[in-house]
Order: structure tokens, then C-alpha cells, then sequence
């Protein structure tokens, strides 16, 4: 299996022969944007675009797998193998009638095409034979001062793409840079405005906001700069719901959120699973609705059961595919169960802990005590049990089945599902573990039934 270091090693080589291939053929080509921030900041780029002076027809021409994804923008993904290169020809644009595209795209010169871009830092070029860094905008002094700025006037940048306002908190987030004065005073002037952006983009900007190092400033930032409560005014409701301070010495229900963020454990590659942040962006969401005080202190009752339904319409409304939202759901419909764990009998714990994608139910319930009060008993007690149980305890065979029932003269319906659960759950506890054991239970419980 391919290391890490070979893929990136892989992926540089890949897109410096495309620029090759490109100038042997007499076009201009240069990498161009993150990959060239990513380099001058010591860090292998995920990605690398190309930049060029050939138009899109003759990128097709010169290579034998590509896709005009946005060939009328001068943009054309180059195939070689598994990867993809964007390759885009000089442009400029004007005419952003929906905050999101141009209307009209003229083709230019490689400094006029990156003066068309969102901020210095991803506006620079480099020739990848030499290094050298061809820098129009200040990108390199903005990289060293840690900044995210728009290149030129930032509100003509977020009047061309309402996007940019979501991207600039992203990049400061996760790169840990902060973000310059003027640009941020734009984002706030025009956060309403992100509304007029598709919910499928709003959506990926924020998962990958929330899936990567610096979550919780991103939020800060979506909530500082006022678009947090035009993208998510249920989560902007979380500040100032206080909780009982024996249990939750973090503060409000904003605040343990926010530290629950801080907590994300990363992947090998610098990932989060994403249903696992967005679970904990949303388990508590409905404590903002249920909050109850009376002589014996704060309650929030009915919390697990409202936060579940208001997370199903906030995962509708961003038009999360039907796999994620299950997940997401089943994730915050459970979170309260592991105060339990200690009390419940055997088979109810090993169905609890056989449920799909238990490893991320653990890890939320993690964050949740990291968030709070810090007690991890229920966790370690979960863990433990689940290191000591061979699978075949979790995942047993079926004692009896369908046909064995039929064969005892039962008839199939409902009273099927119900003699099989309770066939299991004494299997599960340890009370019958033969055919022969369940037939006699069956009998002595079902017969007159």
C-alpha cells in the first residue's frame, strides 16, 4: 500500500508533468493558488491546480483524459489515473449576478487572472522546476504576517461570490491565521447576503470547517462575524442557555459545544469523520427549547427527543444525502443512553454496543464528558467491555429461526419479530444457550399465544 509521503511524492510529479507537457507545446504554465500557499508553508498540498495560457479546447487537445467541467469559465480537469488536475485558462471575470458565478469570462494574463481571485494568500504562482514564486498581489508578506485578506476591495470580492465570506473564515480557522480587519468588517457588513448561496455549498463549507484542525475558531469566527445565525440560527441559539454547573462547569450550552470541537480527534491524515462533528455541533440542539427551572434547579427534559427532530430539519434543509442524516441522527438519539450502560442487563448492553457505527457513539460520548465534566467511567467502562467480549457474544447465532417456528406450528406475522427478540435477549444474558433451551422457552412463553 502506497505511504504517505510516495502519494504526495506522486501527486507533485503528476502536476509538474502536465505543466511540462503544457510549455512543449508553447503555452504558459504555472501551479497556481493552495498548493502554492501550502508549499511556502512547509506543508504537503491534498491538491495542485494549473494554471495557463492555453485555452480550453487545446488542454483537450494536448491531453487524452479530460473533463470541460467548466470549460466556458476556462476550467478542465486532466485525468492521469485515480487523480485529477484542474486546469484553468487566464481569465477574468465580471457580471457575478447570483453572488456565486460570472455571467461573462474573458481570457487574460496570468496577472490578471490572479487579481480575479478571493485572497493573497491563494493568489500566488510558482514555477514548479524552479520554485520561484511570482507574487502580484502580497501573498508571500500575508502568509508570513499569518492573514487572510481579499485581493483588492473586499466588498467587490463578496459581491462576486457571497461564498468567499464562509472560505475566509475557514482559511483563518484552519490554517490558524487571523483575518484583516477591513475584509472581516466586509463579512460582517454582508453576512445576511450568504443566503443567496445554494445550501449544497454553504453545507460543504461548513463540514469541511468542522473536519479539520481549528473547528471550534470557526465557529467563533461564524459567530463573531454574524453569519452563524443566518446559516445556523439554531446552533447561534445554544449562547446563553445555561446548564446545571455540577455537571457542566464549562458554562452554556454554546460553550460546551465549542469545547466539545476542541476535542475532535483527528485521523492519521488530519480528518474527522464528519457525521461525528456535525453530531456534536447538533446533540444538544434542543436545549435551547426545553429548558426547565423549578425549586430543584435547571432540567431539559424531552432535550434528546427535540434536539433529534430539530437536527433531522436542519440536516434536511442543508440536503445531507439519506446515509449521513441516519447517522447524524441515530448518533444524537442515543447520546444520553451511556448513563445508563453500568445498569443495564447483559443483553441490552451488547445490543446497545452492537449497533451500527458504536465506534462513533463512543467518541461522542467522549467529547461529551471532555466537554463538561471530564468523567470518562461510562467510556473506559464501555471499552472494557467491548476488548473482553469475543464477537461471537455480540453477534451470536440465531438459536431458533423463521422456518424452525414454522415448523412448531406458529404462524408468520408480528408475533414472529416478538418470540425471536426474546429468544435472543435471554441468548444475549446468558440464560439459554442451546435449540433445544430457546424450543423451551418459546413454549413456555408463547404457546397459548
Amino acid at each position: 500500500m502506497i505511504g504517505e509521503k510516495e502519494a504526495a511524492t506522486t501527486l507533485h510529479a503528476s502536476a509538474t508533468d502536465i505543466v511540462l507537457r503544457l510549455r512543449a507545446v508553447g503555452y504558459e504554465a504555472l501551479f497556481v493558488g493552495g498548493c502554492v500557499r501550502d508549499l511556502l508553508m512547509g506543508v504537503e498540498p491534498g491538491d495542485y491546480d494549473i494554471v495557463t495560457s492555453a485555452r480550453p479546447d487545446d488542454v483537450q487537445k494536448i491531453f487524452p483524459h479530460t473533463i470541460p467541467v467548466g470549460a466556458r469559465f476556462g476550467v478542465v480537469l486532466v485525468i492521469d489515473g485515480e487523480r485529477r488536475y484542474e486546469v484553468a485558462t487566464y481569465r477574468t471575470e465580471d457580471g457575478y449576478d447570483d453572488g456565486r458565478r460570472p455571467s461573462h469570462v474573458s481570457f487574460a494574463t496570468a496577472q490578471e487572472d490572479v487579481r480575479r481571485r478571493d485572497f493573497t494568500v491563494n493568489g500566488l504562482l510558482m514555477d514548479p522546476f524552479t520554485g520561484d514564486v511570482i507574487d502580484y498581489v502580497g501573498g508571500r508578506d500575508d502568509i508570513a504576517r499569518r492573514i487572510i485578506r481579499t485581493i483588492g476591495n473586499p466588498d467587490e470580492r463578496f459581491a462576486e461570490d457571497r461564498l468567499r465570506m464562509l472560505r475566509a473564515v475557514r482559511f483563518a480557522a484552519g490554517l490558524d491565521f487571523d483575518i484583516d480587519p477591513h475584509t472581516f468588517a466586509a463579512v460582517c457588513r454582508h453576512a445576511g447576503a450568504i443566503r443567496q448561496i445554494s445550501v449544497e455549498r454553504i453545507r460543504e463549507e461548513l463540514t469541511k470547517m468542522i473536519t479539520r484542525s481549528g473547528a471550534r475558531r470557526g465557529m467563533e469566527l461564524l459567530d463573531a462575524s454574524g453569519l452563524l445565525i443566518e446559516i445556523l440560527p439554531e446552533v447561534a441559539a445554544l449562547k446563553g442557555v445555561e446548564q446545571p454547573k455540577a455537571f457542566h462547569p464549562e458554562g452554556d450550552v454554546w460553550q460546551h459545544v465549542l469545547q466539545m470541537l476542541d476535542h475532535l480527534p483527528a485521523a492519521a491524515d488530519g480528518a474527522i469523520d464528519p457525521c461525528l462533528s456535525w453530531a456534536v455541533l447538533l446533540h444538544d440542539i434542543g436545549k435551547a427549547q426545553t429548558r426547565f427551572v423549578d425549586c430543584a434547579g435547571v432540567h431539559f427534559y424531552g432535550h434528546v427527543q427535540k434536539g433529534e427532530e430539530m437536527a433531522a430539519a436542519i440536516l434536511q434543509r442543508l440536503k445531507f444525502s439519506h446515509a449521513q442524516t441516519e447517522t447524524i441522527l441515530a448518533l444524537i438519539r442515543e447520546h444520553m443512553m451511556f448513563m445508563h450502560v453500568r445498569d443495564m442487563r447483559p443483553g441490552r448492553l451488547k445490543r446497545f454496543m452492537r449497533q451500527p457505527d458504536f465506534d462513533l457513539h463512543l467518541k461522542l460520548h467522549r467529547l461529551d464528558c471532555l466537554g463538561s465534566h471530564g468523567m470518562l467511567d461510562n467510556y473506559t467502562f464501555c471499552r472494557e467491555k467491548l476488548a473482553a467480549l469475543p464477537a461471537e457474544q455480540l453477534h451470536p447465532p440465531p438459536l431458533l429461526t423463521g422456518d424452525d417456528l414454522i415448523a412448531r406450528g406458529y404462524i408468520p406475522g408480528p408475533l414472529f419479530k416478538q418470540i425471536l427478540i426474546a429468544v435472543e435477549d435471554a441468548q444475549l444474558n446468558g440464560e439459554i444457550q442451546t435449540k433445544e433451551a430457546a424450543e423451551r422457552l418459546v413454549e413456555k412463553r408463547f404457546s397459548s399465544r
